[in-house]
């Protein structure tokens, strides 16, 4: 008989990475179990504690191939633009908007198709925060909706 865990957590429906967790699976000795689907079509096993630590993010047979699981688009990875998180070292809690000591001031910048574009210097953080999102509305946002994607990961992609 498989052992299944009696643990409330349920991980269904959620992503991790390139991972949809589709159900439970039976443990991995005394570890909860659950059978995840990769963005690239492929099923695999993953625990609880490597889904919810990100140490296991995708089938990584992708990887191994050399096929990228992640949809780069001139140069822009459109997964990381949906997913919009902030950075573990980010400190100021906005990416794109840092404090320069130096100058006392709030910079704000954004990456966007392989080039970080300035987006200036300002004395109020709220002012830095404001320029970034402009900045991500006109050129993330806009780039896509262009490519017909949604911000859930799904989308039809470039035609």
């Amino acid at each position: 008989m498989e052992a299944y865990s009696r643990k409330k957590l349920n991980l269904t429906g959620q992503r991790f990475g390139r991972l949809t967790v589709i159900e439970p699976a039976p443990n991995m000795g005394k570890r909860t179990a659950w059978r995840c689907r990769c963005d690239c079509g492929r099923e695999t096993v993953v625990t609880t504690g490597r889904l919810r630590s990100g140490k296991t993010a995708s089938c990584g047979q992708c990887v191994e191939r050399g096929l990228s699981c992640l949809t780069y688009i001139d140069g822009t990875c459109v997964e990381m633009l949906e997913a919009k998180t902030v950075r573990r070292n980010n400190t100021s809690g906005v990416p794109g908007v840092d404090w320069r000591a130096s100058k006392g001031m709030w910079r704000a910048s954004i990456c966007f198709k392989g080039r970080r574009q300035y987006l200036g210097s300002f004395a109020r953080f709220e002012d830095a925060v404001e320029a970034r999102k402009r900045a991500e509305e006109n050129l993330h946002d806009q780039f896509l909706a262009e490519f017909g994607r949604n911000g859930s990961g799904k989308g039809k992609g470039p035609a």
